[in-house]
């Protein structure tokens, strides 16, 4: 699938709801160790912010040239005006609503030489329903979407997440979700959900066979009454199962620099595909080519339509 023959991404349109985030990347050497602690001491030279979380899914989609709009909550401060912007320079659509009880999730990472040295999280939980109210304008969101996309990163921006799901499978929209927790049952009916290897052996269970995995797999879509369940394995690629069977893709990376927002990537492709018109099987190959750019990049990053349809 090169890129001429990669689907028409100008008018498909996604609504991403969920969590999201700052990802603040400082930059530096390490040249000796700290005199107070067995620690290295690195001197930051270049700092850099990128979204994150749902906000980096959003990102993708309008990286791919497809239409993104964003609904999340942030806190009144430095952190959400800068993601504002961000959101802004990347095209991306945010309705971004300011809650002043809420602090902005915030990821620092230090990097040295193109090794994550440490990372520093600033993160409080809601004490509240972050989202409450907003279910009028998400209704309002849907209509004008092709596939609605929910990232769930545990931090509150998803307490509706069952009610959502209704709302868009009332109106004929794909859902696709990226689930956190082990009780899954608030996802039932969507579309797709997109696990990681570990998310799944946390609510499925261990395996030791490739039949005993499409085993956990099927029961745990009939239970939720999914259409698909995809999950997303490492080195080990992804898996792909459906009423009709289990369908595999070994790994597309060739370098493995950074797996940071590697499952936003996956996602924000698999809708963008979906919502253009491909089949699951068709959004899974190109998810899978794009999971494999990204990563081969340091930082939260995106692919392009063009660095998608070279490695297709």
């Amino acid at each position: 699938m090169p890129e001429k023959s990669l689907p028409d991404f100008s008018r498909a349109h996604v609504l991403v709801v969920g969590d999201v985030m700052l990802d603040r990347y400082w930059y530096g050497d390490t040249s000796r160790v700290s005199p107070e602690a067995p620690v290295v001491i690195v001197q930051v030279q270049e700092s850099r912010d990128q979204p994150g979380g749902a906000a980096n899914v959003a990102r993708n989609i309008t990286a791919l040239g497809g239409r993104a709009t964003l609904l999340s909550v942030v806190g009144d401060d430095e952190a959400g005006r800068e993601l504002g912007g961000l959101l802004k320079n990347e095209r991306v659509d945010a309705r971004l609503h300011i809650d002043p009880e809420l602090k902005t999730t915030v990821k620092i990472r230090v990097v040295s030489r193109g090794q994550q040295v440490v990372r520093i999280d600033f993160e409080t939980p809601p004490s509240h329903e972050v989202l409450d109210n907003k279910l009028g304008e998400f209704e309002l969101l849907v209509d004008a979407a092709d596939v609605v996309i929910l990232s769930d990163y545990g931090k509150g921006g998803l307490t509706h997440v069952a009610k959502m799901i209704a709302v868009a499978k009332a109106r004929g929209k794909p859902v696709l979700v990226d689930p956190k927790g082990d009780d899954y049952s608030k996802y039932r009916g969507a579309t797709l959900l997109t696990p990681n290897r570990s998310e799944f052996r946390e609510v499925a269970g261990r395996w030791k066979t490739e039949a005993e995995l499409e085993s956990k797999a099927e029961a745990l879509r009939g239970a939720l009454d999914l259409v698909a369940l995809m999950v997303t394995r490492s080195e080990e690629g992804m898996s792909l199962f459906t009423a009709e069977g289990a369908d595999h893709h070994p790994t597309r990376a060739l370098e493995v620099s950074d797996v940071s927002g590697a499952g936003d990537t996956v996602i924000a492709t698999m809708g963008l595909m979906m919502a253009a018109g491909a089949s699951l099987t068709d959004a899974m190959h190109a998810a899978n080519a794009a999971a494999g750019v990204v990563v081969g990049k340091l930082g939260t990053a995106t692919v392009s339509r063009e660095e998608l349809g070279a490695v297709l």
